[in-house]
């Protein structure tokens, strides 16, 4: 189920590197929403700012200037002790290297999230065992990440991004890694669990092939957007069109 209300807003977010003539403004006066429900691409060559962006989206990084609220609560407020519990009880992660912890299995590794966040449950147990079943690891559920393919690793860390509920879930490059077939695969899937959840989603991707699972692109060029497409068919022709695959 949707909701108008934005679970995620940057308000003219800018963040500069160095001082005087050696200044760079790797993210310049950005502002956007995502509402609950919505999953959006953030696209853009290299050195566009779009990793800066989500590192500031996540409360890794302090703007310069601007603001960042999620869920109303605005990061720039907090210390970095209750940014840091913010950031794991209402913010979910899925990176390209997919950062399993090694010696759990894929049903640990997503327990892990409700042991941090102290709510282990056996109620929580069984949907932490339900998400990695729907995510299509029933069979894997005690292997290890070294026992697993680069596209159930990514599963398993989107099980892990989603457990704890959180507000936002942000993917950076989540299939840099994979083939184009496991790729639609791992967005395909992660798009589906947002929009069923009510979660408010961004994947930051090169491959604007994948973007045809989104429901918005917000394109960043020299850390400025330049572009938000929410037509449906302007997204498909742009996921087709091979020309615009970005390095």
């Amino acid at each position: 189920m949707r909701k108008e209300k934005d679970a995620l807003r940057a308000i003219d977010v800018t963040k500069i590197y160095g001082e005087g003539d050696m200044a760079v403004r790797a993210v310049d006066n950005v502002s956007f929403g995502v509402r609950s429900g919505e999953f959006i691409a953030l696209v853009g060559p290299s050195g566009s700012g779009k990793t800066t962006m989500l590192a500031m989206l996540a409360g890794l990084l302090t703007p310069t200037e601007g603001v960042v609220k999620i869920a109303g609560n605005n990061m720039n407020e907090l210390s970095e002790a209750k940014r840091t519990r913010f950031r794991g009880q209402r913010i979910g992660f899925a990176f390209q290297a997919s950062n399993l912890v090694p010696y759990l299995t894929a049903l640990e590794n997503v327990e892990l999230m409700l042991r941090i966040n102290d709510t282990y449950t056996r109620k929580n147990r069984v949907r932490a065992r339900e998400l990695l079943v729907r995510l299509g690891l029933e069979e894997r559920l005690k292997n290890y990440p070294e026992q697993l393919s680069g596209g159930q690793r990514q599963r398993v860390a989107i099980a892990r991004a989603l457990i704890h509920e959180p507000d936002v879930v942000l993917a950076d490059e989540p299939t840099a890694s994979l083939d184009t077939e496991r790729a639609n695969e791992v967005v395909a899937t992660f798009a589906e669990l947002i929009h069923e959840q009510g979660r408010a989603g961004i994947m930051v991707t090169h491959d604007l092939r994948m973007c045809k699972y989104v429901d918005r692109v917000v394109q960043m060029v020299d850390g400025q957007i330049t572009h938000i497409i929410s037509e449906p068919e302007e997204i498909e022709r742009m996921a087709a069109n091979s020309e615009f695959q970005m390095e």
